[in-house]
């Protein structure tokens, strides 16, 4: 499995970004996908992550309401919607394919990553 994450950048708190992750390899379709982020000099944390099939999603409490992660089957693409950005959600995100198809909050649980996307939001 190979996956691409694109859209990060610098933006100003409050405002939005859309990150993506393209998809590819035979395997991936029925695993659950994920999006984590780390900042400097911190360990690397759950966002939100969707099961495949049926898309049902689960989020971080931190950003709860503030983002939505879907998926396209079509184009085999993860999308993490990112509103009212805040300075503490600077960092470099990465989407991750899990072992299973159930959604995880472990980065132990997912198997495949992507190379990261930096999001820096001002003050």
């Amino acid at each position: 499995v190979q996956l691409q994450a694109s859209g990060g950048g610098l933006v100003q708190a409050g405002g939005s970004l859309r990150l993506s992750c393209a998809a590819a390899g035979r395997t991936f379709r029925k695993n659950a996908m994920g999006w984590f982020r780390q900042a400097p000099g911190k360990e690397r944390e759950f966002v939100a992550a969707i099961t495949w099939t049926f898309a049902v999603p689960s989020y971080a409490d931190s950003v709860k309401g503030r983002f939505t992660i879907s998926r396209d089957s079509v184009q085999n693409t993860v999308f993490l919607q990112m509103n009212s950005l805040k300075p503490e959600d600077t960092a470099v995100y990465y989407c991750a394919s899990a072992r299973g198809s159930t959604t995880q909050v472990t980065p132990s649980a997912y198997v495949y990553w992507g190379q990261g996307t930096l999001v820096t939001v001002s003050s």
